[in-house]
C-alpha cells in the first residue's frame, strides 16, 4: 500500500486497559515523519548487531500502525527486525505491549539499495497525546548510510551494542543517545477521518527544533486533529545538488526530493522554508571547485523554481501551499550585501504572490527590528544561520493558526 493511500474502509475492534471498544476509523494519516538523506559517503560507516529505540509521541487516537522504511540513499541492501511497544520512558517500554513489525509477511526486513517498504498493517490501540516506541536491530554488519539529522524536544534516538530490541530498558552501559534517524521514515495510524497532516519542507532549518515546537504548539492550544510531518535535509537547495561524495549528504535537489516527500498519507498542505542554500553556497571554483558562481540563481530563479518543482506540484496532489520566508544571514561566513538583497527579493515575492495559500513571515519574526539583515537578540544560534532555541520558538509561533485547523 502506497504512502498516499490514505482511505480504507472498516470496522476494527480496539482493547484498551480491558475496556472493549468498537470506533471506526476510515483514514491512514501519517504521524511522525522525516525525509531519508545521505549519512555520509566520505567514509564507509557500518554497524554491527546494533539496537536502535526511537521514541515517538502519537498525536491522534487509532487502532492501527503501519511502518515506512528507506534505504533510499544506500548504496547496499540492510538487514533489521522491528518492533513496536508503548514506551514508559524515553528508553523504556512496557514489554507486555510488544508488537512485530513485518513486511510482507516477513520479520526479517531486507531493504535493497534505493528500495522503499511499508510494513503490513499492525493492529495497536493508540490513545493520542502517549509516546510509542520503535526499536530496530541492525543484524550483521550494516551499512548506515541512510538517515536524516533532526532536532528538537520531540527528537530523541538511542542505540545500544548488541540486540536488545525486546528489552524493557536499553542497558546504560552499552547505550548513547543519537538524533540520526536511521531507516525508519515515516509511522502512518488508521484514524478517525478528521485527522489530516501538515508537512514542513525544508532544509538545516527545518531539521531543526521549530516543528517539533509547532507540534507541542498545536497540542497546547487545543489544535489536536493536525500532525506535523517534518521532510528536511540538511545542505539542500531547490535547484541544486551536488553530485560528488564530499557534498553528498547534502541531500538531493527540490526536483529530486519534493515528490518522494510529498507522498505522505493524509497530507492536505505544506509549508515550505527553502532557499537559502540557494544563495549561500556558490563561493567561486578559486574558492571552492564544487562551488561555481554559475550556480547562483537570481531571484527570478528561485521564484520559477518554487512554482514549478513546489506549487505545480502539490497542486496536483489537491494540497494547499504555504511559504515560509528566509531568515536572517548576516554574518554567516559567506555573507555578502549581494546575497541579503537576493534574499530579500525572493522573500518579498514570497510575501506577495497570488499563487500560494499563504506566506508565514519566519524572518520578520525573528530579525532585528533595528538592523533587518541580523537576529533579534537571543535569537542567534552563534552561527549566524539558525536559530537559538528560542528563535525555533519563535518560529513555531509565527506560523497562521490556519495551518492548524
Amino acid at each position: 500500500m502506497a504512502k498516499n493511500d490514505s482511505k480504507i474502509s472498516y470496522t476494527v475492534f480496539c482493547n484498551r486497559g480491558g475496556h472493549n471498544m468498537n470506533s471506526e476509523y476510515t483514514k491512514w494519516v501519517a504521524c511522525w515523519g522525516n525525509a531519508t538523506s545521505i549519512r555520509n559517503q566520505t567514509d564507509c560507516i557500518y554497524a554491527k548487531d546494533l539496537t536502535l529505540r526511537y521514541p515517538l509521541r502519537m498525536v491522534f487516537d487509532g487502532c492501527a500502525l503501519r511502518l515506512h522504511f528507506s534505504n533510499l540513499t544506500g548504496t547496499e541492501p540492510v538487514r533489521f527486525y522491528a518492533n513496536i511497544a508503548r514506551s514508559l520512558s524515553d528508553k523504556e517500554i512496557d514489554p507486555d505491549t510488544l508488537k512485530q513489525v513485518t513486511v510482507k509477511g516477513s520479520a526479517c526486513i531486507v531493504l535493497e539499495p534505493k528500495e522503499e517498504a511499508v510494513s503490513d498493517e499492525v493492529a495497536f490501540d493508540i490513545t493520542a497525546g502517549e509516546t510509542i516506541s520503535v526499536s530496530l536491530f541492525m543484524e550483521g554488519y550494516n551499512q548506515m548510510n541512510a538517515g536524516v539529522l533532526i532536532t528538537g524536544p520531540l527528537s530523541k534516538g538511542f542505540y545500544s551494542y548488541g540486540n536488545f530490541m525486546n528489552d524493557r530498558e536499553l542497558p546504560m552501559d552499552l547505550t548513547r543517545k543519537t538524533n540520526w534517524f536511521y531507516f525508519l521514515n515515516t509511522v502512518d495510524i488508521l484514524t478517525e477521518e478528521k485527522n489530516h497532516a501538515l508537512i514542513c519542507y525544508g532544509d538545516s532549518i527545518t531539521a531543526q527544533s521549530w516543528p517539533d515546537y509547532l507540534t507541542i504548539r498545536a497540542w497546547e492550544e487545543g489544535y489536536r486533529n493536525v500532525s506535523i510531518i517534518r521532510r528536511a535535509v540538511s545542505g539542500t537547495r531547490i535547484l541544486r545538488q551536488y553530485d560528488n561524495i564530499t557534498y553528498a549528504a547534502y541531500g538531493l535537489k527540490g526536483e529530486t526530493r519534493f515528490p518522494i516527500e510529498m507522498n505522505t498519507a493524509g497530507a492536505d498542505a505544506v509549508l515550505i522554508q527553502h532557499g537559502i542554500n540557494d544563495i549561500i553556497h556558490p563561493v567561486g571554483t578559486d574558492v571552492n571547485p564544487f562551488r561555481p558562481w554559475s550556480d547562483l540563481p537570481t531571484a527570478e530563479d528561485m521564484e520559477e523554481g518554487f512554482t514549478r518543482i513546489y506549487i505545480d506540484y502539490a497542486r496536483k496532489l489537491g494540497m494547499k501551499v504555504w511559504g515560509g520566508t528566509l531568515i536572517p544571514i548576516f554574518g554567516w561566513r559567506t555573507y555578502e550585501p549581494f546575497r541579503e538583497d537576493l534574499k530579500n527579493a525572493f522573500n518579498d515575492w514570497l510575501r506577495t504572490t497570488d499563487l500560494l495559500d499563504g506566506c508565514v513571515d519566519f524572518d520578520q519574526a525573528i530579525r532585528d527590528p533595528e538592523h533587518t539583515p541580523a537576529f533579534a537578540q537571543g535569537y542567534d544560534s552563534g552561527d549566524h544561520l539558525h536559530p537559538s532555541e528560542e528563535g525555533y520558538k519563535a518560529m513555531a509561533y509565527a506560523v497562521d493558526s490556519e495551518l492548524l485547523k
